[in-house]
């Protein structure tokens, strides 16, 4: 993937932008190839990632601070996806018996089935996204990744 090329300029850039750049760049195209994976499955990344957070609660409930912390991308509208994943009967949301204020949500087996099916196709494409590499290439990237 050549910066320069892509956006399309002839001037010589200095390294730290051409850096930034470069990591947006192929952000956006990790996040291309995640969004098409999942498209058969008819969820978001978000979506994904929150039923993977319950999954690893291994049946113990999880909140929705929880959800938000655990997340690998931030955001405020947990409240959301946790509803639409509601509706297409994955998770399930019911109250805290010993704190009503408390609202627990837990994966159903649908939402396991559906996230065994998700995974299969997630790590072929994982896969694919760093084919290019080698093992000790992906060490070192995520050491590099680490410095930030």
């Amino acid at each position: 993937m050549n910066v320069e090329e892509i956006i399309k300029t002839d001037k010589k850039m200095e390294l730290p932008s051409k850096t930034v750049i470069h990591l947006m760049l192929v952000s956006n195209k990790v996040n291309e190839t995640i969004n098409a994976t999942l498209k058969p499955f008819d969820v978001s990344i978000q979506q994904f990632n929150v039923l993977r957070i319950l999954r690893g609660q291994c049946g113990k409930p999880a909140n929705l601070k929880t959800l938000n912390e655990r997340m690998v991308t931030k955001m405020s509208n947990t409240t959301r996806l946790v509803d639409k994943l509601i509706l297409k009967g994955y998770v399930k949301r019911k109250t805290c018996e010993t704190n009503r204020r408390k609202i627990e949500i837990y994966i159903t087996t649908k939402g396991e089935k559906a996230l065994s099916s998700m995974d299969i196709a997630m790590n072929k494409n994982d896969k694919h996204i760093v084919q290019n590499f080698s093992e000790e290439e992906l060490e070192y990237l995520n050491v590099l990744f680490n410095k930030f």
